[in-house]
């Protein structure tokens, strides 16, 4: 993101000292950009990153950030409503025809919310099948077109999932059918590029559409991606509530309990019945 933002934004900042940026500097930077609300926001959080190593350096002032940064006028963002899976696309997860690597990464992203890049660097070594577990220590991330494993995001560095039955076994005759140790590669065996990544969501999207009754040029199943699955993992576990804790949703979405409570707090005000609720608990 910081590198998007320098080479297509901050470019117009080319040539100027560091001790030489004012703020209208900034906001003319924000200025070219006001269509775009979310990039405006990306450049704010790159610009005053570069002035706090501006300050570290000793190459600006302490005050700087304020004097820089402060008061600066940014479009007002409004961020695109999370959504889960619908009925529909629910449905054709039992009858698209997927392959058996399509099917094994769909199936560990419904059934354990996982982020994109943890799903694909999973290994035979993450997966217990006799407890029925996978174990979440690390993500695949890319450089361009290049992957690379990193750590994730998960609170404490790792965190271990329960997996549904029918998706391990599944995943249980999936892993039998492998000749290396990673879940999703390439045919050379390594991992997945970032355009053979591409190149097999849209072939699962394509073979969604198709079970969903769509065609090449009508699309039925549309703006679905990896992240949707683990909207739907995570509304569906607040459905659960009170037979299942916030802290231990957030647990297993390796997020925190503030991201559920703000994400997915109008789940919770929909189980709410406080009539009800007040008659049970003080009732004489």
């Amino acid at each position: 993101m910081y590198e998007n933002i320098i080479e297509k934004h901050l470019v117009l900042l080319d040539g100027l000292k560091i001790s030489d940026i004012k703020k209208t500097h900034f906001q003319g930077v924000i200025n070219n950009a006001l269509t775009k609300p979310r990039t405006c926001q990306q450049i704010k959080v790159t610009f005053k990153q570069i002035i706090k190593a501006a300050i570290s350096d000793r190459l600006l002032p302490a005050n700087a950030l304020d004097m820089i940064c402060a008061g600066i006028e940014l479009p007002k963002y409004i961020p695109e409503e999370k959504r889960a899976l619908t009925q529909q696309e629910k449905n054709v997860l039992k009858t698209a025809d997927f392959t058996p690597k399509e099917k094994a990464f769909i199936y560990i992203l419904y059934s354990c919310g996982l982020r994109r890049g943890e799903a694909l660097a999973l290994t035979i070594f993450d997966i217990s099948v006799d407890r029925s577990e996978i174990n979440i220590n690390k993500a695949l991330a890319f450089d361009g077109n290049n992957p690379y494993p990193k750590s994730t995001k998960s609170e404490n560095g790792q965190r271990t999932l329960p997996v549904p039955a029918f998706a391990m076994e599944y995943l249980k005759k999936y892993i039998a059918s492998l000749k290396g140790i990673t879940l999703f590669t390439m045919r050379n065996g390594g991992y997945m590029t970032k355009s053979s990544y591409d190149k097999m969501w849209a072939s699962i999207v394509r073979k969604m559409n198709i079970a969903a009754g769509g065609t090449k040029n009508i699309k039925i199943i549309t703006g679905l991606t990896a992240h949707v699955f683990r909207h739907n993992y995570c509304a569906n576990l607040c459905y659960q509530m009170p037979n299942i804790s916030i802290k231990k949703i957030a647990m297993l979405l390796g997020d925190t309990e503030k991201m559920v409570l703000d994400v997915y707090n109008h789940i919770l005000e929909e189980k709410e019945n406080a009539n009800e609720t007040v008659n049970i608990a003080l009732s004489l």
